[in-house]
């Protein structure tokens, strides 16, 4: 049985951007569904086409400043199920937690100069209409790298603390698992730990891997 395509809508205001995109998701095998330049017709086209996911250009007409953070907001009210994938030039950290805030199920915010392969997009493209969040690993790093010296977090072993980080950066359990070289069942063990430490209870209704990793971020963005 064939896999559909992903269905992705296009949101960015520099028509020659969002050529090259669907030109290259469309090469990588995904269904570009629909294309927009502002806000507004963004809304429009993902209330005709139904994609699975979204990408927004974090600045976009009439200010230029956070519209692509708003109208996330807006698709979280209007159409939870649709991923949103941010897309910026800047290194906003404030930005990348308000946007896990908003949207928890399924999310991302990447900087546009470090997506260096189509394919890194299209990963990131498929784990966030799975409802995974990604988080470009710079903003991870400057988070991260703050000082925390009233951590709520104080209980994570140090293992766990590099588990939690490599989940805000949007790997998945065997890029985890590679990249710190255990077993898929030891790494099992640490997110089930760091769920228990955190309070993060079994729920149908919650995203335990995006609430861990918005409250490890949430402390640095509060310490700014």
């Amino acid at each position: 049985m064939l896999k559909t395509p992903l269905r992705v809508v296009i949101a960015d205001d520099e028509v020659l951007l969002r050529e090259g995109l669907e030109r290259l998701l469309t090469e990588s095998g995904l269904d570009v569904v629909g294309k927009a330049g502002t806000v507004p017709e963004l809304l429009d086209a993902v209330a005709v086409t139904d994609p699975d996911v979204t990408i927004v250009d974090i600045r976009m007409p009439p200010t230029h400043t956070d519209e692509g953070l708003v109208a996330a907001r807006e698709l979280g009210h209007k159409h939870p199920r649709v991923g949103v994938l941010l897309l910026s030039h800047h290194l906003e950290s404030t930005y990348a937690v308000r946007l896990l805030e908003q949207h928890p199920g399924g999310a991302g915010y990447l900087l546009k100069d470090r997506i260096l392969d189509v394919i890194v997009l299209v990963d990131a493209l498929h784990r966030i209409a799975d409802g995974e969040c990604v988080v470009d690993p710079a903003i991870v790093t400057r988070l991260l790298g703050r000082p925390r010296p009233r951590s709520p977090l104080p209980k994570l072993t140090e293992r766990e603390s590099e588990v939690l980080r490599l989940m805000a950066e949007g790997r998945s359990n065997r890029g985890i698992c590679a990249r710190l070289h255990m077993s898929p069942k030891t790494l099992e063990g640490h997110v089930r730990s760091i769920f228990g430490k955190l309070g993060l209870l079994d729920s149908p209704d919650d995203h335990r891997r995006v609430l861990a990793v918005l409250a490890y971020l949430q402390v640095s963005v509060d310490r700014a």
